[in-house]
């Protein structure tokens, strides 16, 4: 019986985030291996960490695309391509700066999981931490959630919450989230796979 679901992570930076993934599955008990790390971008740092952790990655950059800026859907499908050279089951965005065509999320439906610092549905969008700051909010805290055609809008995984303290601005509630971020992604990948292993 495989005892390991096969997991891709794309990221666009230094992909914090996936570094917790990667840790998480050198765990002989957990229940995904992450089989290639993808990037939009040459210049990602999170490529040099998988690279020091035996994982493979591609870079596939959206601005090589003939119809760049409009090549969303061309740009999903050659990922798509790379993706499943790997019978990759479940999709992990770390940090990846792209929206998904409708194309790519119907094709991967209910296999793409984000993480979102906001308590969605509050706060969708990039400027999550700064809008629930200007809103004068008192928690905020970080989503798992599948991918859906609207963005951070899929059904929701996992959650947790920080407090928002009066003194906080960007940087120190982002470092907060970032700190809830990290714990449950790993958590989340596990709950999903998991479940995925018992069918």
């Amino acid at each position: 019986m495989q005892n390991k679901v096969k997991v891709a992570i794309l990221i666009s930076g230094r992909g914090s985030n996936m570094q917790k993934l990667i840790d998480a599955c050198e765990n002989s008990d957990f229940p995904a291996e992450i089989v290639i790390v993808g990037s939009n971008n040459h210049n990602a740092l999170g490529l040099e960490y998988a690279k020091s952790k035996s994982i493979k990655t591609f870079i596939l950059d959206h601005k090589n695309f003939s119809n760049y800026p409009n090549s969303r859907e061309e740009f999903d499908k050659a990922l798509h391509q790379e993706i499943i050279k790997y019978n990759v089951e479940i999709i992990c965005l770390a940090g990846f700066m792209r929206l998904l065509s409708e194309w790519f999320v119907d094709k991967w439906h209910n296999k793409i999981i984000n993480i979102h610092p906001s308590l969605l549905p509050d706060f969708k969008g990039a400027n999550a931490v700064e809008d629930a700051l200007k809103a004068g909010a008192k928690i905020s805290g970080c989503t798992t959630h599948f991918v859906s055609h609207e963005m951070d809008a899929g059904p929701i995984i996992m959650q947790s919450q920080v407090d928002i303290d009066k003194d906080d601005n960007k940087d120190i509630l982002s470092q907060k989230i970032l700190a809830k971020e990290h714990e449950i992604y790993p958590l989340t990948l596990k709950k999903v796979c998991t479940k995925i292993l018992e069918n």
